[in-house]
């Protein structure tokens, strides 16, 4: 049951989101209207984003649009090994923060499909909390839907929860920049400067 005193907290995996909506959509995310969606009357008390920071750095400007919409940061390196294999995965990091802020939450919302974060999710309502998934229905695992609270299906309002297109991309992975400087203009017109934002790098 929703009620405006709940306090709430958005956990978003970025790296899930963007390729979800990348190689099924073809589109961007967008996350001011995910942050907005996932608060609604209630009251928002934390709202990150786990971000992969690449040697580029061309994914900067995509940084600073979200924190100019009031979204905070945990970023990480990736990492390269010599087999020319890439990771840099934020499960871990992201149950950690979430069990950390458990004391100051409601509600906690997870923006991803993982069905790594099925023991996060029995342990956060084994405290007594709400959780609540959003993400998009096609990379969403069916066990995460079952064993949340509540399920926000993005899919079906696609046309608020994306935007741009293939061509256009965020420079997750060394994707160019001035496809990255078009959506930081976009995210940086309809933002929100509700929090102060900070940036942590792990």
């Amino acid at each position: 049951m929703i009620h405006p005193d709940q306090r709430v907290g958005v956990f978003i995996d970025t790296q899930n989101m963007y390729y979800s909506a990348r190689n099924v959509f073809g589109k961007r995310v967008n996350f001011k209207n995910i942050v907005l969606d996932a608060t609604g009357k209630r009251k928002l008390i934390r709202a990150i984003a786990y971000v992969v920071k690449t040697k580029t750095q061309e994914e900067s400007p995509f940084f600073e649009a979200l924190e100019k919409m009031g979204i905070e940061l945990r970023e990480k390196e990736l990492k390269e090994y010599l087999s020319g294999a890439k990771k840099a995965d934020w499960d871990v990091g992201i149950t950690i923060d979430v069990v950390r802020c458990l004391d100051m939450l409601d509600v906690i919302v997870l923006v991803s499909g993982d069905s790594d974060y099925i023991p996060l999710v029995h342990y956060a309502q084994s405290r007594g909390r709400i959780v609540e998934v959003m993400a998009f229905r096609e990379t969403t695992s069916s066990q995460l839907i079952e064993e949340a609270d509540a399920y926000h299906n993005l899919s079906e309002e696609s046309r608020r929860y994306l935007m741009g297109s293939s061509h256009e991309r965020e420079p997750m992975d060394g994707d160019d920049r001035t496809a990255t400087e078009t959506k930081e203009e976009e995210i940086e017109n309809s933002a929100t400067s509700a929090l102060k934002p900070k940036r942590v790098v792990f």
